[in-house]
This record gives structure tokens, C-alpha cells and sequence, in this order.
């Protein structure tokens, strides 16, 4: 039992990732509710607090982050891989944003109660509407009387390499990390071999180069290739609905297309999608994003092995389903394949007493979290906030981009239609951000074309579901 005298708030979110700061932060801003934030890390910030040194993120910094105060300068780079478009916040830049939002916006309000090294215990068995929770530090536990709702702000499940061991097996004396380990290497080793074709694997492998390996002392393993978004479309100032997507002008191309294969030529061919091999049919797509100048880096490097999944690494090499591959001598392996993007089952975002945070727009949690919160606070109707933010579960095949893009296309045609919702979104931090001040025929437009898009799209789907055939010729062939 708790000993202190029960906290009393409005709201109760567990979790103080980017997605619980989000929420928080625009409850605080539109509603006069009081909250307590309970989470288990020493400061704000979820997953990034465990993340590799040199992580960044992979979309500009001015979409990322909390409605009420903007994250980074806004600056455009001027040199690296990302020379030319806005900046992208480091792992250091996004924890110091958090703790100061914490610090210096949520706590000043006096309406904001955060308990890190904290964990949530669940409901006070014969008490309703309270909740437990106990400190890891001190072991005390607390009951907070919840008023309007539980918010859980940890089901998505954010998973970076340094919170979870390797999915595969490891035999004794194998040397696997994970890319947190490589920024305090003291013996070089022999050859590196990167487990992972996702962001991190990415990442790691950019990072690697960047430190001037040679691409063949590299072996990186992509159990399947990805479709990249090009980064260069996800811009401030990009037209409404096509940033959402990332197509940009390949949009366009989407509404005649006779197949789901010419669809993914035409929108490689605008420059919407990229690849990291041009004779190779990406099978899945995550959301990740790329530069043309990531992309010409990734292909110095040569040993690709593409098996599928890791089964087991020994010292004799990596086991795969159907092919043990040598390993090389003095090898060190960097684990990259934690599920940062996990598809979760969705539920309801909005149940009684409970909000269980959840992407609206896929791989926009955070907008997608602070979206919610305002929902919350502009409606009072559950079976209209649900409708207003139906979860989308995160993409995997290459299939899911089309669904992907059917997902933003309803919203946005949904949204479109409200006044109210578009002027929010017009100030909100997000790639599906549209400008203020559109025209009744202009929302009508928006919404049309939308529609449009969203329709021909699901006929591909519908034809490539039935006929199990997705064929995309190389580039140039």
C-alpha cells in the first residue's frame, strides 16, 4: 500500500518518452487539468536516453518535438550527407530539449507532478479510479487518484539495440555489441559486420565510413531490402499531404498507374522513393529515410548478405535458414536488429478511463500523441475522438507504403473537412503540418485530391492482394 497521501490529478501518463511529453504538453496548453508523469528512466526522453552517441534523427528537427517550443535552430546544413536540408537533431540535442521542456515549461505550471525512476504498478485492487506506482531508487509507493484518465504513453514499445539482447543465438567468445559499444573501441577489430538492414543498421554503417573504414573491412547483413523515403522531400514548405507521404511530386504519378509495380517506378523514377540496389525489389518498408549522398555512401559497401533473418552467429560464421556465411577473422558484430518500429495490434486510442497512445498518422508518433491530447481536450465524445484518431499500425512490407499513404489520404480528406482541425494543424509540429488559412475550395480540394489518390491506391492494393504479384522492373532495365 502507498504511504503517502494519494496524488490527486486529472490525468496520469505513463511514460515520459517523446510521445507522453507530447501529450502532456498540449493538455497543458489547451485544458487547465492537472497530471503526474510517472516513468522509469532518471530524465525525459523514452528510448533516446538509451540510444547510440551518434544518433540523429532521421526527419528535420523542426517536425520533431513538442507543440509549444521548437526543436533546433531551423537552420539549413551546409555540409555531411544532409548538406542542403534542415537540420537533424542529435541524441544529445533531443535529451537536453526534453529535460528543458520538463524543467522549464511542464513543472513552472504547477499543474505537472513527475516521478522519474518510477514504475507503474497498475490499478489499487477494491479502489477505482486509483493507481499505483513505487520508486526503484527508494522503493516508496504511491497511489494517484486518477479524475479524467490513465494515459499510457508506453504501448507502442520503442525499442532501441541497447534495451534488449540480440534475437538470435550467440555462441561463446563471439564478440556482439550493440552500436553503443563502438564509440569507446580501444583495439580496432578485424572486420566489422553489421546484423541489420533498419535505421540503425544504417546508421552504424554510415558512421563506420565516416570513421574511415574501408567498405570492404564491412559485411552488413539486410534480411530485407527497404524502400527509403528521400529525405529531401520531407521539407518545411512542402505542399500539403505530399510531405505526409513523402512522394512529393511523384504523388501525381499514383493516380494512373495500371500496377502496383508501376507505381513504385514511377514514384522511384520522381525521386519519391529510394533504393540501395537498383537490381533488387525492396520486399519492406519502414519509414526510414535517406539522401541521395547516405545512399551513393551505403553502396561502397559491397558484402551485402541478403539470407533473411539471423538464425544463430558462431565462431564459424552466421547461420541463416538455408546457408551458414564463413565469418571473417577478429570479427566484431554490431546488433542492429531490435524492432525500433514494432507492429503492434491497435486498439481503441480512446476506452473509458483509459487513452492508449498510438500512431494516427503511421511513423508520427510524436505529432501523432500530441494530436490525441488536443482531440481529447476539443471533444467530448468518445465515439468521435476514436473516429477522429483511428490508429495506424507501423509499416512493414513494401505493400504498406501503399497503405501507408491510403491511412494519410483518409485523415487528411477527414480533417480537411473541419475548420477547427486545420487550423490546429496549421500550427502543429509535423510533416502533415498544412498552411493557415486555406479557402473552403481549397480544403475541398486537399480533400479531393486525397480521395482520389486514396481510391486508386486501394484498387492496386485490391489487384495485387489477388494476383500475389508485385513486379518491379531494375532501374534503367
Amino acid at each position: 500500500m502507498a504511504t503517502q497521501t494519494p496524488i490527486e490529478v486529472d490525468y496520469l501518463i505513463v511514460g515520459a518518452g517523446a510521445m507522453g511529453m507530447a501529450f502532456a504538453d498540449t493538455i497543458l496548453a489547451e485544458t487547465d487539468a492537472t497530471m503526474a508523469i510517472v516513468d522509469r528512466y532518471a530524465q525525459p526522453g523514452g528510448h533516446w536516453t538509451r540510444s547510440y552517441p551518434f544518433v540523429r534523427l532521421h526527419q528535420p528537427s523542426v517536425f520533431y518535438g513538442v507543440n509549444s517550443r521548437e526543436l533546433g535552430t531551423g537552420l539549413i546544413d551546409e555540409g555531411g550527407l544532409n548538406a542542403g536540408l534542415h537540420e537533424l537533431a542529435s541524441g544529445n540535442e533531443i535529451l537536453t530539449y526534453f529535460d528543458q521542456i520538463m524543467r522549464k515549461t511542464f513543472q513552472p505550471t504547477g499543474r505537472m507532478s513527475y516521478f522519474p525512476m518510477s514504475f507503474y504498478d497498475g490499478p489499487a485492487p477494491d479502489q477505482p479510479g486509483t493507481q499505483l506506482f513505487h520508486s526503484v531508487v527508494s522503493g516508496e509507493s504511491r497511489a494517484v487518484v486518477v479524475r479524467r484518465r490513465l494515459v499510457d504513453a508506453t504501448y507502442m514499445n520503442v525499442t532501441v539495440p541497447a534495451m534488449a539482447p540480440p534475437k538470435y543465438g550467440v555462441a561463446p567468445g563471439v564478440r556482439v555489441v550493440p552500436p553503443n559499444d563502438l564509440t569507446s573501441l580501444q583495439i580496432q577489430p578485424g572486420h566489422f559486420t553489421i546484423v541489420g538492414g533498419g535505421k540503425t543498421g544504417i546508421d552504424v554503417c554510415l558512421w563506420l565510413l565516416g570513421q574511415s573504414v574501408a567498405p570492404d573491412d564491412i559485411t552488413w547483413i539486410v534480411p530485407r531490402d527497404s524502400w527509403f523515403l528521400n529525405r529531401a522531400n520531407i521539407q518545411p514548405g512542402s505542399r500539403a499531404g505530399s510531405a505526409a507521404t513523402g512522394l512529393g511530386p511523384g504523388l501525381l504519378a499514383t493516380l494512373d498507374a495500371q500496377s502496383v509495380g508501376e507505381l513504385f517506378q514511377r514514384v522511384e523514377a520522381s525521386g519519391g522513393l529510394l533504393r540501395l540496389n537498383a537490381d533488387i525489389t525492396p520486399t519492406a518498408y519502414r519509414c526510414a529515410t535517406v539522401t541521395v549522398a547516405e545512399l551513393e555512401q551505403l553502396r561502397r559497401i559491397k558484402n551485402v548478405l541478403r539470407h533473411g533473418r539471423v538464425r544463430r552467429i558462431s565462431r564459424d560464421g552466421v547461420e541463416f535458414a538455408d546457408i551458414t556465411v564463413p565469418g571473417k577473422t577478429d570479427t566484431l558484430y554490431v546488433d542492429c536488429s531490435a524492432d525500433g518500429l514494432e507492429r503492434r495490434p491497435t486498439v481503441p486510442i480512446f476506452d473509458g478511463g483509459r487513452i492508449t497512445l498510438q500512431a494516427v498518422i503511421p511513423c508520427q508518433q510524436v505529432f501523432s500523441a500530441a494530436f490525441t491530447a488536443h482531440v481529447e481536450a476539443a471533444y467530448s465524445d468518445d465515439v468521435v475522438r476514436n473516429e477522429l484518431c483511428q490508429a495506424a499500425p507501423h509499416p512493414s512490407s513494401a505493400l504498406d507504403f501503399l497503405r501507408y499513404i491510403i491511412e494519410v489520404g483518409g485523415r487528411m480528406s477527414r480533417w480537411s473537412a473541419d475548420p477547427a482541425l486545420l487550423d490546429w494543424l496549421s500550427r502543429a509540429r509535423s510533416v502533415v503540418r498544412v498552411p493557415a488559412g486555406l479557402t473552403t475550395e481549397q480544403s475541398n480540394q486537399i480533400s479531393q485530391f486525397m480521395e482520389l489518390a486514396k481510391a486508386q491506391l486501394e484498387k492496386l492494393l485490391e489487384e495485387a492482394s489477388r494476383t500475389s504479384v508485385c513486379v518491379i522492373q531494375p532501374a534503367g532495365g
